[in-house]
């Protein structure tokens, strides 16, 4: 792994590319969605601060949990001066995610126990569907797709 020099304080994309292990068009989108910043030389060429390296550790991390990219984004603008997070914002964020996660792998345990259910059916002919409409909130009022009818409904209505 090329090492960084301590008297360099910031990155070329190429170098926090090779650093962090994030593709460059990674790295480009982070910066679009807010999750890391650089500024621009006077050749419009992009530098980092050496604390990009530690923000995109941190939404690498988060993202291989399953943490979805706005989340990632909300953690990182609750840190005093958008600060990179240490060990203790890890340790307080990843428990606050921990219910979401939870929720998630109960989700897919139903969907790996129902799927089999599902193949074949082709969804539109069924009255009740536990992939697509797993609390069966409709399948009194509605068979098929259900939230057609009620778009068109909404349509009818004005709205």
């Amino acid at each position: 792994m090329p090492q960084i020099p301590e008297k360099i304080h910031e990155l070329t994309v190429g170098q926090l590319s090779a650093r962090s292990g994030a593709a460059v068009s990674a790295l480009h989108f982070y910066e679009s969605k807010g999750l890391i910043i650089s500024r621009r030389t006077s050749g419009n060429q992009r530098r980092y601060g050496r604390d990009a390296l530690r923000r995109v550790a941190f939404v690498r991390a988060a993202q291989r949990v399953g943490i979805p990219l706005a989340t990632i984004r909300e953690a990182l603008a609750e840190l005093p001066e958008e600060r990179t997070p240490d060990r203790g914002d890890w340790a307080r964020l990843s428990e606050a995610w921990r219910g979401e996660l939870d929720e998630r792998i109960k989700q897919l345990g139903r969907l790996r126990d129902h799927l089999t259910d599902c193949i074949g059916c082709g969804c539109l002919s069924l009255e009740t569907c536990v992939l697509s409409n797993p609390d069966d909130v409709f399948g009194d009022q509605l068979t098929g797709s259900r939230l057609l009818p009620e778009r068109r409904r909404a349509k009818d209505d004005g709205a």
